[in-house]
This record gives structure tokens, sequence and C-alpha cells, in this order.
């Protein structure tokens, strides 16, 4: 199976190639560059895989949340090669992403992953490690200042992994009530953790349609005003 991934969601830019368990893979920081940083990625990772989008068996797509232009661009670009090519899709969330670096890098059994959303919020969701090793949802993702967040209530121990937790970790500490084992506050969603939980879905023949694929982005109103964004800051400042 030939697999391409792609994740713009965040700061960083990365693309990675699966060729039946051998993987080629390209991470970078690409800050607000990614319309002209993503072609040259996945370039550069389908180069080394000696491969051309009309061999790939299908793509894999970070759908967010996180920036909303950059979940569009990685969208619209995984949409219009699988179209162009009649391949599946499968959407992983980048809170996914984060959550299954952390659970396989740290060896641990639960993390809360907490990407830093701007304007005094955070995306939040915690995980597990399931049987088959993928990361599994506790619950919901959701999108709140780190004082208003639903904390699960089990005691811990807990891997924290994101760029909420950099930003707002004495926050969320104290919404805490269990014990946090290891802390990456500056981890960014990455495309090659994506084959873990995405090729299972591509071997049971449920992967997508192209026009199927969506983005996630938690918050409903996608482009607020500034002064919109000045009350809300005002009120996450107030609380």
């Amino acid at each position: 199976m030939k697999l391409l991934a792609l994740d713009t969601a965040t700061e960083a830019c990365s693309a990675a190639v699966w060729i039946d368990g051998l993987i080629h893979a390209h991470f970078e920081i690409a800050g607000r560059d990614h319309t002209k940083r993503l072609l040259p990625v996945v370039a550069e990772v389908l180069a080394a895989a000696g491969l051309r989008y009309s061999q790939l068996d299908g793509l894999v797509c970070g759908v967010g949340p996180g920036s909303f232009a950059g979940v569009r661009i990685a969208v619209a670009f995984a949409k219009g090669v699988a179209l162009a090519h009649e391949l599946p899709v499968v959407g992983v969330s980048s809170l996914a992403l984060l959550a299954q670096r952390a659970l396989s890098a740290a060896g641990s059994q639960r993390v809360l992953v907490a990407i830093d959303a701007r304007m005094g919020e955070v995306y939040f969701q915690p995980f597990e490690r399931g049987a088959d090793g993928m990361a599994q949802p506790l619950a919901e993702a959701v999108v709140a200042a780190p004082g208003l967040l639903p904390m699960p209530s089990a005691q811990g121990p807990w891997a924290a992994a994101g760029t909420g937790w950099g930003a707002y970790q004495a926050e969320l500490r104290a919404r805490l009530a269990g014990e946090i084992s290891i802390l990456d506050g500056a981890a960014l969603p990455q495309a090659v953790d994506a084959f873990a939980l995405a090729v299972p879905v591509f071997e049971h023949g449920i992967a997508q349609a192209a026009d199927a694929l969506q983005p996630i982005y938690l918050r409903n109103n996608v482009a607020l005003t500034l002064i919109q964004q000045q009350q809300r800051r005002a009120e996450n400042t107030s609380r």
C-alpha cells in the first residue's frame, strides 16, 4: 500500500509517504507560508519514495482543529489530488496526531492534548492508548479558555502535549486533578503519525471518497471581526 499524508493545521508543515511500512517524512516550521511550502514538501517526500501521485493508493489529511487557513490548505490540497487521481482519503484529527506521537514516544497510557487556539483559548481533547496502540478519544474535542475546560476526573498519570500547554501550562495544571508524568509544550502535529491511525482504515476498505473530506474547526464563527476578537480577549482576561 502506498499512502501520502499531510498536515498544515498549525505553524508546522509536514508530509510523509508510507510504502508498506517504509516511511519517508518531512517536517518543518512554515509559519504562515503553508501555501508556498506544502507543494515542495510533498514533492520532496514523493521523490524520496520514488513515487508519482498516480502511483498512490490513497491520501491521509490532518483536518484540524488549528489555524483556519492552515486547515483549509491541507484539505483543499488533499481533495484536489484525490479527485484528480480518483483516490480514497482518510481525515485525521490534528489533536489525534499529537496524541498518537505522545503515546508512542512517552510510553504513556493517557494524554491530554492542547493546541493554542489564540484569543485566549485552546483546542483540547483527552486520549488513551487502545489495545491496538492507537490513540482513542476519551471525550469530544472542545475549544475554550484554559480555565473553563472540562478536564477528565481520572487522577492520572497523564502525558501532556501541544502548544496549548506551552502557552497556558499554569492554568491547565490548575484545572487538572491528576498528575502529569511528562509534558511537551512545543509539540506540533506531524503527518507521519497519521499512518498508525489511517492504515487500518484503508486495510478495512472504509476510506472516504475525496468529496467527503471535511475540515474540523470547532469554532462556529470561522472569521471573527477585530472587534469580536478584542471582546473575547477582554472576556477571557476578566475571568
